[in-house]
């Protein structure tokens, strides 16, 4: 069979789909560091940044539905390298370390809202409570299946949409943000002053913090690397593209709007990542926040179950423990389970701090699955239907296709290169600023 023509053989579909989108634990913030002024930047991004991840979905959604008998994002990943298995153990690797950063953010998040809530004075060690909020998560993972962890996304996504918008009304009737005219300025000595809002970026802003409000943000709207294996799950694949094209006009519209606003009241100085560390009413704050716990636990099951079910089925493909309940598949499916969740405990405490722990993640990873690879599908694809010459025997659809998947395959290479570059200095500069506990330390992280 050709690479790109339409497969005739499929998987029997198990589970209703799950949405592959990524939750915006982020809300919207801006910058981590306020002196960096990454607040304006990150609105930048959100104007052109889901055109092209929008048109890598595509491309996303195509070749997956040509193609049912891929499972994951590694058998794509082989096909879409001429069959070559060492980019299938890439792909592999890859895959299941973006899967446990991802949850260790949820262990990070998850801490930094129980340390808000005691207003950093409950006297436990915030390690604790990273690893308090790790057990939680195992036990959250054990359901072996899609459809019991689908029942939780829709509220999951429902309490989501609640806490970003009481973000944004909170930031909007509230007096002052949170930091508004700090004695001496704080830390950055910029905390004066009303809300600074700018149209372009403002003089002196380093290319560190630019690069770090793209990878922020691009991490918002990137959720390729989960579709390959929601499609395999299906009842009926060829629902997917309505399920896009809903999930993406609905993210870029709360996300943008979500964003403009609290920019809008909180400006270049008193914009935070998350963003309800900007708000200056404590109850506010925390309201708003809280919404925000069904999603802190659920995005991270997710992708614990995604990478739990990627080792398991390999390991008992074709016996008894990969279908039944037998003392040896909940054993391994439950020991999987708690190493995923251990590595991501040690991600948590080694990168304790936000902002910073999305542009990883974003360079690393999204550089990939964001990006290279579905631009890669696309000439694939166009190949295997229109043959060698297919650009000018298109015409002006041809040229369009390549020109804008050539851009996408060049954002994930800059993304990778530059923008791994700008997360490590950033990490150092933070460090050697004092501005985040170090690792594995008990200091408070509260917002």
């Amino acid at each position: 069979m050709a690479l790109g023509k339409k497969s005739t053989t499929a998987d029997p579909a198990k589970d209703v789909p799950l949405e592959g989108e990524k939750a915006n634990i982020e809300t919207q913030g801006g910058g981590y560091d306020p002196e960096k002024t990454e607040g304006r930047e990150r609105k930048l991004s959100r104007i052109g940044g889901p055109a092209a991840i929008g048109l890598a979905d595509s491309d996303a959604g195509e070749f997956c539905l040509r193609h049912p008998e891929i499972r994951d994002v590694c058998d794509l990943g082989q096909m879409l390298f001429y069959g070559w298995k060492w980019v299938w153990y890439g792909t592999a690797a890859m895959f299941l370390l973006n899967n446990t950063f991802i949850q260790g953010l949820h262990v990070l998040t998850f801490a930094v809202y129980i340390n808000t809530m005691a207003n950093n004075s409950s006297g436990v060690c915030t390690v604790g409570y990273s690893a308090i909020t790790a057990v939680i998560s195992f036990i959250c993972s054990l359901p072996r299946t899609f459809d019991t962890l689908s029942k939780i996304a829709t509220l999951s996504a429902f309490f989501t949409f609640v806490s970003v918008l009481l973000a944004a009304i909170f930031a909007g009737i509230e007096d002052h943000p949170n930091g508004y005219n700090t004695p001496g300025g704080g830390k950055t000595g910029l905390l004066t002053g009303e809300p600074i809002v700018l149209a372009i970026p403002a003089k002196g802003t380093t290319f560190v913090a630019g690069m770090n409000a793209f990878l922020n943000i691009s991490y918002t709207f990137i959720g390729q690397i989960t579709l390959p294996s929601f499609i395999a799950e299906m009842k009926n694949p060829a629902d997917f593209p309505k399920a896009l094209w809903a999930v993406t006009i609905c993210e870029i519209i709360v996300f943008s709007l979500v964003g403009s606003v609290v920019y809008a009241y909180t400006g270049n100085q008193y914009n935070t990542a998350p963003a309800f560390g900007s708000l200056g009413n404590e109850v506010y704050k925390k309201v708003s926040f809280s919404f925000m716990i069904p999603t802190l636990i659920f995005l991270g099951v997710l992708y614990a179950s995604v990478s739990a079910r990627f080792i398991f089925f390999r390991i008992f493909e074709g016996t008894r423990h990969k279908g039944n309940h037998t003392v040896v598949g909940w054993s391994a499916w439950a020991g999987i389970l708690a190493i995923t969740w251990i590595l991501a405990f040690i991600v948590a405490e080694v990168i304790p701090f936000f902002s910073d722990l999305l542009s990883l993640m974003s360079s690393l990873f999204d550089s990939f699955f964001g990006f290279i690879f579905w631009g890669t599908a696309y000439f694939r694809m166009r190949e295997a239907d229109y043959g060698p010459g297919w650009v000018s025997r298109r015409g002006i659809r041809g040229l369009t296709g390549y020109v804008s998947n050539v851009i996408i395959i060049l954002i994930g290479c800059y993304m990778l290169t530059a923008g791994t570059y700008a997360t490590v200095q950033s990490i150092i500069d933070h460090y050697a600023a004092g501005t985040v506990k170090g690792v594995f330390a008990c200091g408070a992280d509260g917002i």
